[in-house]
């Protein structure tokens, strides 16, 4: 029996409301901060409640330079951050459904092996390999490129190793039974195995999708061309200008602008998301 303590739920609610408060105070401070003039920023202090010139920034620095010493459009370099993260997230998906339908379904000398050179790429993240990669990229001509933003995040050992979970938990008699009718190797991937890892997919498409938007340091070393900027290593060039004279209202703006997209898939893939994670039954 569950005793009713209204003072627990009290605090528990309180507690609930403060975190949320702790959270959403930086995003309200510079929502209010996008609605004002530069000129508001001058004495040091930052305001609480909106201004009158929301409509102004923000269609300033959607259309026009974004600012602080960045000539390139907000909009433009979005499209580019959409570009990288959609092309990282569905290479991730691609290359890990086809590793780990091959490590668990064929049969070749050493897979397990080579699954454990995979999996042990974890230890090795971008920021380690950093030089080499940049090295190889270099090499190859694909500095400002979205080739050059892509190729190199796309491989996931993370990925692998949860595809290859799901796989060796599907029951042995519907393998047995996709032989029987006739499915060959193709057919029994993209009609029987696809379907049933999509609640899977879907919740590597969000992680992956916020991973491959939220990159800084690889767009910041590999791109030179503001052609190729993206959105979240630009706050920091706009943050970098002479004299300090940073024009704080675009730079709201375009925080903002970063985490639209993001917000967006966790709340549109909210469902399939959860299941992913949680759900046996996939």
């Amino acid at each position: 029996m569950i005793e009713n303590r209204p003072w627990l739920t009290f605090i528990s609610h309180l507690s609930l409301l403060f975190g949320i408060a702790i959270v959403a105070l930086p995003v309200w401070v510079a929502l209010v901060a996008s609605t004002h003039p530069e000129s508001a920023f001058g004495s040091g202090h930052i305001p609480l409640w909106f201004g009158a010139q929301g409509g102004e920034n923000w269609g300033s620095v959607l259309m026009n330079k974004a600012g602080n010493g960045i000539d390139t459009p907000v909009w433009y370099m979005m499209f580019n951050s959409l570009i990288m993260a959609l092309g990282i997230t569905i290479g991730k998906i691609f290359i890990s459904l086809l590793s780990a339908y091959a490590i668990v379904f064929f049969r070749f000398p050493f897979r397990n092996l080579c699954f454990w050179i995979i999996f042990i790429t974890l230890m090795l993240p971008v920021e380690v390999r950093i030089v080499p990669t940049y090295a190889v990229v270099a090499s190859l001509g694909m500095l400002n490129s979205y080739a050059g933003l892509i190729l190199p995040l796309i491989a996931s050992a993370t990925a692998t190793f949860l595809f290859r979970q799901c796989f060796m938990s599907i029951p042995s008699e519907l393998i047995e039974a996709a032989r029987m009718d006739g499915a060959g190797p193709i057919r029994f991937f993209f009609d029987i195995l696809l379907p049933m890892s999509r609640t899977n997919i879907a919740a590597l498409f969000v992680i992956m999708f916020i991973y491959g938007w939220n990159q800084y340091l690889w767009p910041l070393i590999m791109t030179t061309d503001e052609a190729y900027y993206t959105l979240v290593m630009s706050i920091k060039r706009m943050l970098s200008v002479e004299a300090g004279d940073i024009q704080w209202n675009q730079v709201m703006v375009t925080t903002l602008l970063a985490m639209l997209p993001p917000v967006a898939v966790v709340i549109g893939m909210q469902k399939l998301f959860v299941k992913g994670l949680v759900d046996s039954e996939k």
